[in-house]
């Protein structure tokens, strides 16, 4: 498994496994804690496992945790997604930059999402299949929403959107969750 760094998203990587592919189809290591140590993370500190399925067009998004954030690695197990990651932590050399990645279960790389980034995805099959990998335990208290479709962020979503949570409607922009403290 190679492990290489987002350049624009300080602490980001991506985890790209060697699929074995034979006549039945593949098989793949997903996660290994020894290469997530070698790369700097802390296996253990991984909580939580999650998997949301969506329809072609669906996007989730943009979201993040306050408190002490939300640490993530993010697969598409089956299908193609569209995915996004905007560094909105204050103190970080790539602040603001966002970083754009088609995430495939053909290739099932992983992408791990430091905490304070704000994270989203538009599903480009249908249905597409999500995993995520959290390390704290999920407290509604602490989401934070951000439009999917700010035009601060202008996020080149690349096909129409054809539906999204009520949460996700109601999402304030990014300057007015700056706004509020966290």
């Amino acid at each position: 498994m190679r492990v290489t760094p987002v350049p624009r998203i300080e602490g980001a990587l991506l985890f790209e496994p060697s699929p074995h592919v034979d006549e039945r189809g593949f098989f793949s290591r997903t996660f290994d804690v020894d290469v997530a140590r070698a790369a700097g993370l802390r296996p253990e500190s991984f909580v939580q496992d999650s998997l949301s399925r969506s329809a072609k067009g669906v996007v989730r998004g943009m979201h993040m945790r306050g408190g002490a954030g939300e640490a993530k690695l993010v697969r598409c197990s089956f299908g193609e997604v569209f995915d996004v990651v905007v560094d909105l932590r204050p103190d970080s050399p790539t602040y603001r930059n966002q970083e754009y990645f088609e995430l495939s279960g053909r290739t099932q790389v992983s992408l791990y999402i430091p905490a304070g980034c704000a994270h989203g995805f538009q599903a480009l099959t249908d249905p597409a299949d999500v995993a995520y990998r959290i390390d704290r335990a999920h407290d509604p208290a602490e989401d934070i929403t951000i439009a999917f479709d700010d035009p601060e962020l202008a996020i080149p979503w690349p096909v129409p959107v054809t539906l999204i949570s009520e949460r996700d409607k109601q999402a304030p922009t990014l300057a007015e969750t700056q706004r509020v403290p966290r």
